[in-house]
């Protein structure tokens, strides 16, 4: 089994490596990662493993933003101080979810859990189990005034927060508040009809009225109008320019 650990602490590496290769010699440590970034970018130039323990509290940022940057192929141990990131870690081919401090017989049972999967499943399906996306929904529960509405997926042209609110604002113009947060929308949203183009926006294709470069940065235009600038990062500029292209 080709095993990567996303962990930036490094002593908790090196008593995890230490572990995995007690209870099974043949573990193969790929790579021992400790950012996002790197995490990122060793995904990028490296053949999928077949398993990543990774901590969710990382250096730079929740580790989360790995996986909403790289497509996963590969299940996923999450370990953390933290149980409350439990629900989000589902999103992220969890297959088990450690608390720390690891124990061996912890580590063990979620390695069986692992191999019990394989055996059920024939090479590579495991992956379709557990990666099967949702159906996007087609109607969306939400709030205008003191009513409820259900707002059609195709009429909303944006998604944004303001003040920690959520709102969806269509095409026709109407504004209504949700009590779902982006997180929970780019989740369940077609990726291919939206998209999170930073931590205040996500947007439908055909509401990007016009886009230009700004050092580094894309600036987009939105129909129907906002009044404050809104930019594609330079991180996110890349997968932008496929999505849009698509």
């Amino acid at each position: 089994m080709k095993v990567i650990i996303i962990e930036d602490e490094l002593l908790a590496q090196e008593k995890l490596s230490a572990m995995l290769r007690s209870i099974d010699t043949s573990i193969e440590i790929l790579a021992k990662l400790g950012s996002v970034k790197d995490s990122i970018q060793w995904l990028a130039q490296h053949a999928t493993p077949d398993l990543a323990f990774v901590d969710i509290q990382l250096s730079d940022d929740h580790s989360f933003e790995i996986f909403r940057k790289h497509p996963i192929q590969f299940p996923v141990i999450f370990t953390t101080a933290y149980d409350k990131y439990l629900l989000e870690s589902f999103e992220f081919n969890s297959i088990d979810y450690l608390l720390k401090p690891i124990t061996e017989d912890k580590l063990k049972r979620s390695l069986e859990k692992v191999r019990k999967l394989e055996q059920h499943f024939l090479q590579g399906n495991i992956l379709k189990l557990i990666q099967q996306p949702a159906t996007a929904p087609k109607r969306i529960i939400a709030r205008k005034g003191t009513e409820f509405v259900a707002v059609d997926v195709n009429e909303v042209a944006y998604f944004y927060t303001e003040h920690k609110i959520v709102f969806a604002k269509e095409f026709s113009g109407r504004q209504v508040l949700l009590d779902k947060n982006l997180g929970e929308l780019e989740t369940s949203l077609d990726k291919k009809q939206f998209f999170r183009i930073n931590r205040k926006f996500i947007v439908q294709h055909k509401a990007i009225d016009r886009f230009k470069p700004d050092n580094g940065k894309i600036r987009i235009f939105l129909n129907p109008e906002m009044k404050e600038e809104i930019h594609v990062s330079k991180e996110t500029a890349p997968e932008f320019r496929v999505w849009i292209g698509d």
